[in-house]
């Protein structure tokens, strides 16, 4: 490939990058506008030319599966030995190499996780009311202070200027720090943070290690550099020395990861660190349509205060025109899942891969009632970034605890408010508390997958009073059997942090009430700023069908206090569409959707109906004679089993089998009450009667 066909194709922006072959160079990149494709031209067109060889250039990227994505597209225009590579791969293919020459001995271990090693500090510190999840919160509070460059002494006034809530006192922090750090040096361990500063300390102690290294890599790109945090800032200048070829890209708009360490800072001073800096700005969207490239633009507009305000790039669409953005109000969380599931699946029907289709959410357990909508329409979907609901260790725990209690009869009176007080109280010993913890971290994301089982528990006590714990577990059984089904291909479930740098034909940006989003515990104005700019990520990963939703209640006849996020004050105006008519939500559980009789086409309220497809009073095509074979089948497999009858199939699944009376295990799999795990088990013996 020659050097000027490396440069067709490009839009006179892109083009400007590419042939900014030396630095320094500042590209500050909008969302959509190519900014991948336009340095990978630029290191493909300066080895073209003989500016640089491709072996003297380091991409340093965030993700490994960006770093392949570079080289990938490297090796297509014709420069194959450019090495890419993220900070952490980078440095310890450094330290690996220098050790043995340097230093001498034994290597320290990498430790790919700090828990244990934190767990020990604190048992030395003789802090054991520690739990797994203050334990992570801990884990992460010495990684915020390893990169922000903060020693454990230095810790409590750090996190005072941060404004940053500590998970536990903050001299308790502290102490377990100092231990950490401690014990990991008395063991010869090394963790991400440390790889990165023993990197810097070798190349600055060390002069020839920095002639190598500096001989070696000429050549500088970094990516996503308004997400580079100190430490690796610092690595970066150790690596230049008193060089300024250096070229980072990076979108102001789109700092989203203040929490862990990361400042903008860096992007944004750029040209104060180099007076002499190139600096070229990428706003052609090539991703999204007109209509929301205008909404993109109009949610940052209003960013105000700091550095990232006053550097906001405003994107000029290049799409054709695509349908408006929709704006919907819910009374509750439950009546959003179940719409947002029908759209979905009229999307698909209407020829959208389910793959090309995402709901965005600010907080992971909003995924559970997603995740149960979306099965009960019968829409696949895929989580991306977390666990599944009833997979994460902390639901995992409450199920075994209700199913213990539920064994050995702890059950109140079935009067409804009896398996409310039950469930809180299983759940008490789980962590659970009436009130959230403060801040976010571990703790705030178990506490919240409680909360939501919590209210769980609420929704099927609004259905039937006099349901009780066995049958509170009998359906959270079932329910997490029907959405451990891998689907090959599926709407995906993320949170907006896991969403960005990625992308759908159609995106629905879900629960977006205040307390959410901004997220309760953004309390600073640059905490409040950054919630902003995550709004602004969840919309710009919208190609062409774009839907914005928040509800007034979280649960079905809740008070409707909550209002619709400050971030869409003078943005709905002219786009908002009236909620769907929707039957009475004050009847039913969460997760159910609104499913028509198949015979009168009526929506279908109770669970029995949901389970027939029809009303109970329609007329149906029931097998008496199946029916009879199913329940004497199901006697025998309880019996054998030792467990109640529904815990194998409820009446009202048996009786959908009978009327469907279903030919294949897809057939079966269709009814609802029929997950993957009965599937598996059952399913067989089921068709065999059929």
């Amino acid at each position: 490939m020659s050097a000027e066909s490396v440069l067709e194709g490009l839009d006179p922006d892109q083009r400007e990058v590419a042939e900014a072959v030396q630095g320094p160079v500042c590209v500050l990149a909008g969302a959509g506008t190519g900014k991948t494709r336009a340095i990978t031209h630029r290191i493909a067109y300066a080895t073209l030319t003989g500016v640089v060889s491709p072996q003297r250039v380091l991409a340093v990227t965030f993700t490994t599966r960006a770093a392949g994505e570079l080289r990938s597209r490297l090796r297509q225009l014709g420069a194959p030995g450019v090495q890419a590579r993220t900070f952490h791969a980078a440095a310890l293919r450094q330290l690996t190499y220098f050790w043995p020459r340097v230093i001498g001995g034994d290597p320290p271990k990498i430790i790919d996780s700090k828990i244990g090693l934190v767990a020990d500090a604190a048992r030395a510190c003789r802090l054991s009311s520690f739990g797994r999840t203050e334990l992570r919160d801990i884990a992460g509070e010495i990684e915020w202070a390893k990169v922000t460059q903060n020693r454990p002494e230095d810790y409590p006034a750090a996190v005072a200027k941060a404004a940053r809530k500590a998970p536990a006192d903050v001299v308790d922090v502290a102490r377990v720090y100092a231990m950490y750090e401690q014990l990991r040096r008395e063991r010869n361990l090394l963790d991400f943070e440390g790889m990165l500063e023993l990197t810097a300390a070798v190349l600055t102690e060390h002069r020839e290690a920095a002639h190598q290294v500096r001989e070696q890599y000429r050549y500088f790109v970094v990516d996503e550099f308004q997400d580079v945090n100190p430490l690796q800032k610092m690595l970066l200048d150790t690596w230049l020395g008193d060089r300024d070829d250096v070229c980072v890209v990076g979108d102001p708009n789109q700092t989203i990861y203040s929490f862990t360490g990361a400042s903008p800072s860096h992007l944004l001073g750029f040209t104060r660190e180099h007076p002499g800096a190139k600096v070229v700005k990428l706003v052609r969207d090539y991703r999204s349509t007109p209509q929301v490239v205008r909404l993109a633009n109009g949610v940052i507009g209003q960013a105000t205060g700091d550095g990232v305000a006053r550097h906001k790039l405003e994107l000029v669409a290049q799409r054709s025109d695509g349908p408006v953005p929709v704006f919907n109000e819910y009374d509750d969380e439950v009546a959003e899942a179940d719409d947002v599931a029908r759209r979905a699946r009229k999307l698909i029907d209407e020829g959208v891969p389910a793959r090309e289709i995402a709901v965005l959410f600010r907080i992971n357990a909003q995924s559970a009632t997603y995740e149960a909508a979306l099965a009960e329409a019968g829409v696949p979907y895929v989580l991306r970034g977390a666990e599944r609901f009833f997979e994460r260790p902390e639901v995992r725990e409450a199920v075994v605890r209700l199913r213990g209690a539920a064994r050995a009869g702890g059950d109140a009176e079935n009067d409804g408010t009896g398996l409310i007080m039950t469930v809180r109280h299983v759940l008490s010993g789980a962590g659970f508390s009436d009130q959230p913890p403060e801040g976010a971290g571990a703790a705030r994301a178990r506490w919240e997958s409680l909360a939501a089982l919590a209210q769980l528990a609420e929704d099927m006590a609004a259905d039937n009073p006099r349901a009780g714990l066995p049958d509170f577990v009998a359906e959270l059984e079932e329910r997490a059997a029907a959405q451990h089904a891998p689907p090959l291909e599926g709407v995906t479930l993320a949170s907006l942090h896991a969403a960005k740098g990625l992308e759908w034909d159609a995106v629905f940006l879900i629960g977006l009430a205040e307390g959410t989003l901004p997220i309760i515990y953004a309390e600073t104005p640059a905490q409040i700023e950054e919630e902003r700019r995550l709004l602004y990520v969840g919309v710009t990963r919208a190609r062409v069908h774009l839907s914005l939703s928040w509800a007034l209640s979280r649960s079905p006849g809740g008070a409707r206090r909550r209002r619709a996020s400050r971030f869409l004050d003078g943005l709905t105006a002219k786009t908002t569409t009236h909620t769907p008519a929707r039957v009475d939500r004050t009847k039913r559980r969460a997760g159910k959707g609104p499913q028509p009789c198949r015979v009168c086409g009526r929506p279908l309220i109770a669970a029995v109906e949901r389970k027939l497809g029809r009303c109970e009073d329609c007329p149906s095509e029931l097998n008496e004679e199946l029916l009879i074979a199913l329940k004497e089948w199901r006697a025998e497999v309880s019996a054998e089993q030792k467990v109640p009858a529904y815990v194998v199939f409820t009446d009202a699944t048996l009786q959908a089998i009978a009327e469907h009376a279903p030919e294949s295990l897809e057939e079966l799999a269709r009814i609802p009450g029929v997950g993957k795990v009965k599937l598996d088990r059952y399913g067989e013996a089921v068709l065999a009667l059929c």
